[in-house]
């Protein structure tokens, strides 16, 4: 019985499984302490969230490998040629390289994207002119919905350029008219407190800035303020801004110029 357990074919196949586990254990350790080091660093969701998929990718590949030389080493020890499996899997291999050249670079596309970071589900995007949230981000795929409803289906390796707008904060500049009647002192002191109101609203992420008065014209200046805020909210904040400025119009009794108000917003 102890000459059947000491056998090569018996010990060998387990002992090169429990190497396998090991190896795939520790570089599994490895892999995870390494993120964990870097969220001490980033403390960004985003930035987490694309650190975990890029984890997961790695780690996949990882085990795959792993598999495929555990496997041929255990042919191995049963006398099974793995040189010849290995040609013919190169064979093979080519064969359906060639059949599926789209899908190959549809994922290497899709590998790309998620290693450099392009977007993640949850961004807002414009790829090749369409502009909308990721709802799906797969290898072969990214699926985009218009704020209209629309969905557009794109393969990876048809996308030639993108903006994210999701990335980074936004650079809100709010410019308005103002009668000359109404003093700096008064109009600042307007401004300190729509700021205070502001600092309530969680995507203002600074202090609004008073940059102070852009140009006059005639009976009336333009004084321009900028609000650092998270991506995608400038229009909510915009409407929010003006209406804690009527606000603190209305209860010094100044009267609000009939002019258009100019916005303009930009990443940071």
């Amino acid at each position: 019985m102890l000459k059947k357990i000491l056998v090569p074919k018996v010990y060998l196949p387990i002992i090169y499984l429990g190497i396998a586990f090991l190896i795939y254990f520790i570089i599994n350790k490895i892999i995870t302490k390494a993120l964990k080091v870097k969220r001490k660093v980033k403390t960004s969701s985003l930035h987490q969230k694309r650190e975990a998929t890029i984890v997961n990718l790695i780690k996949s590949i990882v085990k795959y490998i792993i598999a495929i030389f555990t496997i041929l080493a255990i042919l191995g020890v049963y006398g099974i040629e793995t040189t010849s499996i290995i040609a013919s899997l190169g064979i093979a291999g080519a064969i359906i390289g060639l059949a599926f050249q789209d899908t190959i670079k549809n994922l290497l596309s899709g590998i790309a994207i998620i290693f450099d970071n392009h977007y993640m589900q949850g961004d807002v995007v414009t790829i090749n002119g369409f502009r909308g949230e990721v709802i799906e981000l797969g290898l072969q795929t990214t699926k985009l919905k218009s704020y209209s409803g629309e969905v557009m289906i794109i393969n990876n390796s048809l996308i030639t350029s993108v903006i994210n707008h999701s990335m980074y904060n936004n650079l809100l500049y709010i410019e308005f008219p103002v009668q000359k009647e109404v003093s700096l002192k008064t109009l600042e002191s307007i401004l300190h407190k729509v700021n205070k109101k502001m600092q309530n609203i969680k995507e203002v992420t600074k202090d609004m800035e008073l940059l102070g008065i852009e140009r006059m014209d005639g009976n009336k200046y333009y004084y321009k303020v900028l609000i650092e805020c998270a991506p995608e909210s400038q229009f909510n904040i915009n409407r929010k801004f003006m209406e804690y400025l009527k606000e603190g119009y209305d209860s010094e009794g100044i009267s609000v110029p009939g002019d258009y108000l100019e916005v303009k917003n930009r990443k940071e």
